[in-house]
């Protein structure tokens, strides 16, 4: 029964010493990650993980640096030339990888394919009008009102050449989940600090130095040679034996072994993702002995169920003291964070219980409970967890866990009386993502993620001043004050940031981000 298993192992570990010993020397880096990129046109999906890959190739106007603030890129200035009219100066000598120079016509091109009605990437540019070419190296975007986040949203809109797209019939771009595809699907033709060498889908991607790149190179990197491995086992035994040179993730429960293992070690940060459950607020529960009423309508029913989680407990056993506990639901880093009031108190089962009593459910009742088994940290584990401290308290909350794919479907749907999410505000890196999509009142394309139906008009009418106010102090005092209403009103349970984990062979040495991506145009081999 072991046999199997292990030859399967060997294999995976021999094919990709095999192909990887030919190329392999002092400065390539030979990474893995759990999943594969989902292809290379970047307006083609939203996925983090391929998003992040592809900043290697191509370039925004705008980027992140290593430490989340926004940065010039293929833009060197803006300014709002009008308060929805916001002038970018483009930085000119810059080149495409097949040698075609860099001008405003790709920047229209691109803005407008990445917005266009059947893009995959449109909701990220949701105030954008229209795109305007100035000159040859200055372009206007016409917003629909005062944006003050513009800038963070564009950092996820890459720049195609638009001579290449137009040759290649890419104007338009691919959907990968419609199953709409294009030539931009396996090739490039980007701007950025490495260009694509070879594109095998679910084998393996390599990217070679751009050695014409426009910024000052702060990596040594000559070659990234990428394979997705979905094997935790196989992606760990390939680090330490010295076949891979940075793995992501690394399981929390193998972070102990790699860093006692010769050669390898863990970097581990906490991450942008807030893990939290939404509360069915609506008139009824669907998996409920109560067929009348719902008990989560009491803001006492949900301060005790809050206060009967045992957060330290989770953090010690199951997240192996690797999470940070949060009593907000944004992380540190992102606008809008106040840490005086990121206070959580211990767990209390003996005031949850006088709380429930004095709502009126004494004896408790039933409840469903929804969570993912393969999308967060840990996460059945975490619920089943919760499931036992709510038992406690009298509730029994009727745990589900299933594949992300089937969560989400019934979450999104609104039929769940408690759900796990996660959010990490990208590409926005702001409170307003969490107030417009989670805690809005849903509708007129806000509350998206509210199928819980929680309303309260003063975080409404914060998050619609949050949207165009400017001013950068008062917009944020604005997102702290409904982030407060929302931790007192409990809107939602905030539980913890989880934890990223990489692992990378010593001498290997890349910056990480609470954003989970990767920046190899600042890492380094030894």
């Amino acid at each position: 029964m072991t046999f199997k298993p292990r030859f399967k192992m060997g294999l995976a570990i021999a094919t990709l010493t095999s192909a990887m010993a030919i190329t392999a020397h002092a400065n390539t880096l030979r990474m893995a990650d759990s999943t594969d990129i989902a292809a290379m046109d970047p307006h083609s999906m939203t996925e983090s993980n391929t998003i992040g890959f592809l900043n290697h190739v191509y370039e925004g106007l705008v980027r992140y640096n290593k430490d989340l603030e926004v940065e010039p890129a293929l833009a060197t200035s803006w300014e709002f030339v009008e308060p929805a009219r916001l002038r970018f100066t483009l930085r000119e000598g810059v080149s495409f990888h097949n040698g075609n120079p860099f001008t405003a016509d790709d920047v229209v091109a691109s803005l407008e394919r990445a917005s266009a009605d059947i893009s995959p990437v449109k909701s990220n540019l949701p105030g954008l009008e229209s795109v305007e070419k100035v000159d040859d190296f200055t372009v206007d975007l016409i917003l629909k009102g005062p944006d003050p986040i513009v800038l963070n949203y564009l950092t996820n809109i890459h720049i195609l050449d638009k001579e290449w797209m137009t040759e290649h019939d890419a104007l338009m771009p691919a959907d990968m989940r419609g199953g709409r595809e294009n030539y931009a699907v396996a090739n490039s033709n980007g701007t950025g600090p490495f260009t694509l060498e070879s594109r095998q889908p679910d084998a393996r991607t390599v990217l070679t130095v751009n050695e014409g790149w426009w910024d000052e190179p702060e990596h040594n990197l000559t070659r990234i040679e990428f394979s997705p491995i979905g094997s935790d086992a196989t992606r760990i035994a390939a680090l330490l034996s010295g076949e891979l040179d940075f793995i992501t993730p690394a399981p929390l429960q193998d972070i102990d072994r790699i860093d006692r293992a010769e050669g390898a070690n863990v970097i581990v940060a906490p991450a942008l993702r807030t893990i939290m459950l939404g509360l069915n607020q609506n008139d009824k529960l669907f998996e409920s002995n109560l067929t009348d009423e719902n008990p989560l309508q009491d803001k006492r029913v949900r301060e005790a169920l809050w206060m009967a989680i045992d957060m330290e407990l989770i953090r010690d056993k199951i997240m192996r003291d690797r999470s940070r506990n949060s009593n907000l639901l944004v992380a540190p880093p992102v606008p809008g964070y106040d840490a005086t009031l990121d206070t959580r108190p211990a767990a209390d089962l003996e005031k949850a219980k006088a709380l429930l009593s004095e709502a009126g459910y004494a004896d408790g009742f039933e409840v469903g409970f929804d969570c993912p088994n393969d999308r967060y940290v840990n996460d059945e584990e975490i619920c089943q967890a919760i499931t036992a401290m709510w038992s406690r308290l009298g509730v029994d909350a009727r745990l589900n866990a299933q594949t992300k794919s089937k969560h989400f479907e019934k979450v999104l749907a609104g039929n769940t009386d408690i759900y796990m999410v996660g959010w990490a505000t990208l590409p926005m890196l702001d409170t307003y993502s969490v107030l417009s999509a989670l805690l809005h009142t849903p509708g007129d394309r806000m509350g998206a993620w509210n199928p819980a139906g929680y309303s309260n008009p003063e975080i409404d009418d914060l998050t619609t001043e949050i949207a165009t106010e400017l001013d950068p102090e008062k917009r944020t005092a604005m997102m702290t004050e409904a982030l407060k209403i929302a931790r007192d009103d409990v809107a939602m349970i905030p539980l913890h940031q989880q934890p990223l984990a990489w692992a990378v062979q010593d001498g290997v040495n890349i910056p990480i981000t609470a954003d989970n991506k990767p920046r190899l145009w600042y890492a380094t081999v030894d």
